[in-house]
């Protein structure tokens, strides 16, 4: 038995649909279950007594740190330690590309603990998701042709999260394949903010702009326009630091070793979700 923790996540959606796929028996973590879906089990990191039943008979995890949890020695990883004493002897971990050399994310904690916790890891290194520009930064380019966050002119190996979700599920299907490696799913080339809106402009036929804040306004900006969780802008602001840095454009083929096809390219992504950007007050084209 798989539980999938996200299972309504960007990522953990994914996971669900190839899981399905592969025909595996799976359990979906979710803080509200539809009483409809019988593979759905009521979960929470925070909440103990939702612990047990959740891990019943379970052997793998896939592990999604919520962007609301930012001290995961406190709310994450004592679930993580219960779910290790319930039997779980493999998990695969949503973690982030560089986190083994960034402290300053709270995947590097999750991961080092993992590393020590006697269990098989997988941890699936992603860099950033080509759905963040159609999700969290949504309104900046729908309603206002922009996108607004500190970045500079660094690059960033931009990557599908159906791709992340791929791999994540390879490994769990297959754990002797994948035990105490980690992956690094990226898409199949670095793109600077101003080249993804480049691309956006000619996808939507009307400008999009790429504006380059300083941190202190991008966290304004996240706060008040984007309503993001702190947790969630302190994460971000460390990213778009890195990209700022020159350190989120490495690529890597791991998603062509695992899957056996090569990774989405962003202007794919942004032709199949071109309507996400389409504003609600004209009609699409």
């Amino acid at each position: 038995m798989i539980l999938v923790t996200g299972a309504n996540g960007t990522v953990g959606a994914a996971v669900v649909v190839e899981l399905r796929l592969a025909g595996v028996a799976f359990r979906s973590a979710v803080r509200t279950p539809a009483p409809e879906v019988a593979q759905e089990v009521l979960f929470d990191f925070t909440d103990p007594s939702t612990w047990d039943q959740a891990f019943q008979g379970v052997t793998s995890l896939f592990l999604v740190r919520p962007p609301a949890i930012g001290n995961v020695k406190r709310d994450l990883l004592p679930a993580v330690a219960a779910a290790r004493a319930a039997g779980v002897t493999h998990v695969v971990f949503l973690s982030l590309q560089g986190a083994e050399r960034n402290k300053m994310v709270p995947h590097a904690a999750v991961e080092e603990w993992l590393q020590d916790s006697g269990m098989a890891f997988t941890f699936v290194r992603a860099s950033f998701f080509h759905q963040n520009l159609s999700t969290t930064h949504v309104s900046d380019i729908r309603d206002r042709d922009e996108i607004l966050v500190p970045a500079g002119a660094g690059a960033t190996a931009f990557v599908d999260a159906c791709d992340v979700g791929a791999v994540a599920a390879a490994a769990l299907v297959n754990p002797h394949d994948h035990a105490n490696r980690a992956w690094t799913v990226t898409g199949p080339r670095a793109l600077t903010y101003q080249q993804v809106a480049e691309v956006l402009s000619a996808e939507l036929d009307r400008p999009i702009r790429y504006r380059r804040p300083g941190a202190l306004r991008y966290v304004r900006h996240a706060r008040q326009q984007l309503a993001m969780p702190w947790a969630m802008v302190a994460v971000t602001t460390a990213i778009y630091t890195l990209a700022r840095l020159g350190k989120a454009a490495g690529l890597s083929t791991d998603v062509n070793t695992v899957l056996g096809r090569p990774p989405l390219d962003f202007a794919e992504f942004a032709h199949r979700e071109r309507l996400a950007w389409i504003p609600t007050q004209q009609p699409p084209q």
